[in-house]
C-alpha cells in the first residue's frame, strides 16, 4: 500500500514504509476521515504520536498546520522510516523522534514542558498495549486538560476497563478497524 500524505502543505508527497509486517499502516481512507472529524482541532496543536510506525498520523497533523509533533515507537525499522520521512519532508524541525517502551513508561517525556492536545496510538492489535499506555499517559502529565486522544484498534480489544480519567467521546468502524476518540477528563 502506498501511503501518501491526504491534505495541507504536504499533500501528495509519499511515506516511507516499514518492510515486513511488524507495523500495520492505516489505510489512508481511514486515516483521511479520522482527520476530517478532527480538523479544527489541528491547527497550532502539539501533537504526540505513540506507536508511531511510518510517522503517517504526526505527519498529516504537521501537513495540516500543527505546531509540532512527536514521534515514539520501540521498533528500530520504524524509527528509520520514521526519520528518513521526517527528513524527506523538511520537517525536523517541527519533530522529536524518541525510541522508548511505552508499556514501561513514559519518562522518555519528562524532559518536554509543553502539554499535548492531540495523541494518536495505533498499537499492534490484539497484544493489550492500549489500556497500560493510556495508563501512563495519565501519569506521565503530558496532557492538556482538554486533550483528544485517538485509538485505532481491533473490534476485539476492549478500549476502557475500569475508572479512568479518559472518556469515550465517539467511535467509527471502519471494516475490521475501530477508531475510538478519548476525551482526557482531568
Amino acid at each position: 500500500m502506498a501511503l501518501r500524505i491526504i491534505a495541507g502543505d504536504l499533500k501528495g508527497r509519499k511515506l516511507r514504509s516499514v518492510r515486513g509486517t511488524k507495523t500495520r499502516p492505516t489505510a489512508n481512507r481511514t486515516r483521511e476521515a479520522i482527520f476530517n472529524i478532527i480538523a479544527s482541532q489541528i491547527p497550532g496543536s502539539r501533537v504526540l504520536d505513540l506507536f508511531a510506525g511510518t510517522g503517517a498520523f504526526g505527519i498529516e497533523a504537521l501537513s495540516r498546520k500543527a505546531a509540532a509533533a512527536v514521534f515514539i515507537d520501540i521498533e528500530s525499522d520504524s524509527i528509520a522510516a520514521l526519520r528518513a520521512n521526517v527528513k524527506s519532508l523538511g520537517l525536523g524541525q517541527r519533530t522529536n523522534i524518541i525510541r522508548w517502551d511505552l508499556i514501561k513508561n513514559l519518562n522518555c517525556l519528562n524532559s518536554l514542558n509543553e502539554p499535548f492536545d492531540l495523541v494518536f496510538m495505533d498499537p499492534p492489535y490484539r497484544t493489550n498495549m492500549i489500556e497500560p499506555t493510556l495508563q501512563n499517559l495519565h501519569l506521565s502529565q503530558c496532557l492538556a486538560g482538554n486533550t483528544r486522544v485517538i485509538v485505532e484498534h481491533s473490534l476485539r480489544e476492549p478500549i476502557l476497563t475500569g475508572p479512568q480519567p479518559f472518556e469515550i467521546a465517539d467511535q467509527r468502524r471502519y471494516g475490521k478497524t475501530l477508531v475510538t476518540f478519548l476525551d482526557y477528563m482531568v
